[in-house]
């Protein structure tokens, strides 16, 4: 068999789990894995598994899983959700997203490494496959799964209320990567109003972050039924971060170069401004050697996610930190302003105007030309600079 492999997310990867399941579904023939998510590819990194999982595409699980259905024989998607509960509703919001679930074999196996893990056949033809790949991992095996995501998702037309599901009360509760709410019950829903955030119920509703959320005035809208939407954290602590220095991962990588080189360098340096889209760092940190993070969360998780590809940033902060990264990672020559309360977005979009000219990239003689300038633009509302 030709087998597609869909990966989801850190904490399976973290576990030993992906790798354990990889081998053992090598037994059925030929593997091709793929990791969809940003802090899942970061985990990749860490495990040194880029070269077993493809961490290049930026593609949604249910894209995945529709680009293997074209070449391959059968389909996995591996995941460890929160709680069952949330594996089983992340699991029917990809397959409800398919064009026809039937196409080929689709098999789930979720929480693995769990007591209440799991491998679910989606159609009927991936019974007798489900049943072999559960014994071989000793896990329960489900029957055929159906799509019910309107358990979950109340459509009235204009108006749309999701429920979040698996949440505890204290936990920050982000959509597309991005904290928006801090619950105050395990009863929260998301209400959406033709395309915007109108309430969150069971929760603190965090309003600066619904305004990244729909891009401040350019005031954006989302499909809240198909967003991400997670509460607590992250990611779990059970891993050692990694510097890639490698280009087999197909990002271009800054480590090339001293950090010192590029402060003082007379040529020519890409940066990039990255604002409210750090879990797409990545992408665009692409061929960059420099990264401008605007935000206390986003610098974190920038700062975490470009420290693997050795690429050193300069923050812009304020002091507004929600608290719910990981362990924090800034790569060795970066620089993290703080700026007076409330000054972070300002600056932000400043910078982005006056130096990058308005794009999300530009080219700059030296990191030092480069901040330089945002001192200059910033002076009146610095407070201190942290040097890493």
């Amino acid at each position: 068999m030709d087998i597609g492999i869909v990966i989801h997310g850190p904490d399976i990867v973290d576990s030993g789990m992906a790798l354990k399941i990889i081998k053992v579904l090598g037994r059925f023939g030929k593997i091709s894995a793929r990791m969809a998510g940003t802090t899942g590819k970061i985990a990749v990194l860490d495990a040194h598994l880029e070269e077993l999982i493809d961490i290049k595409a930026s593609l949604r699980p249910s894209e995945c899983i529709e680009e293997f259905f074209m070449t391959k024989d059968a389909v996995f998607l591996l995941n460890h959700g929160k709680t069952l509960d949330n594996g089983r509703f992340f699991a029917s919001l990809v397959v409800a997203n398919l064009k026809n679930k039937d196409i080929k074999p689709l098999i789930q196996i979720e929480r693995p490494s769990s007591e209440d893990g799991e491998v679910v056949p989606w159609n009927r033809s991936s019974t007798t496959l489900a049943a072999e790949t559960a014994r071989l991992l000793e896990l329960e095996l489900s029957d055929v799964a159906e799509i019910f995501t309107t358990i979950r998702i109340e459509d009235h037309g204009h108006r749309i209320v999701r429920k979040v599901f698996g949440v505890h009360p204290g936990e920050h509760i982000l959509i597309n990567g991005i904290v928006v709410a801090y619950a105050l019950s395990g009863d929260v829903s998301i209400i959406a109003e033709n395309g915007f955030i109108k309430d969150i119920t069971g929760a603190e509703v965090k309003m600066h972050g619904l305004e990244k959320l729909h891009n401040y005035e350019k005031m954006d809208t989302i499909d809240i039924t198909r967003s991400w939407v997670k509460s607590g954290p992250l990611r779990g602590n059970n891993f050692s971060a990694r510097v890639h220095r490698e280009s087999d991962t197909g990002y271009p990588i800054a480590g090339n170069a001293p950090v010192h080189e590029l402060m003082s360098s007379a040529g020519s340096i890409r940066a990039v401004i990255i604002d409210h889209e750090a879990e797409r760092s990545f992408e665009l940190a692409a061929g960059a050697q420099l990264a401008v993070t605007v935000g206390d969360d986003t610098t974190e998780i920038a700062g975490d996610i470009l420290y693997r590809l050795g690429i050193p940033i300069i923050g812009i902060t304020d002091g507004d930190i929600d608290g719910f990264a990981h362990r924090k990672h800034i790569f060795p020559g970066s620089i993290v302003l703080r700026l007076r309360s409330g000054y972070d977005d300002i600056a932000g979009k400043r910078i982005k105007a006056e130096i990058f000219g308005g794009d999300g990239a530009g080219y700059f003689a030296s990191v030092t030309e480069l901040h330089n300038r945002i001192i200059f633009l910033t002076k009146d509302c610095i407070k201190f600079e942290t040097n890493y």
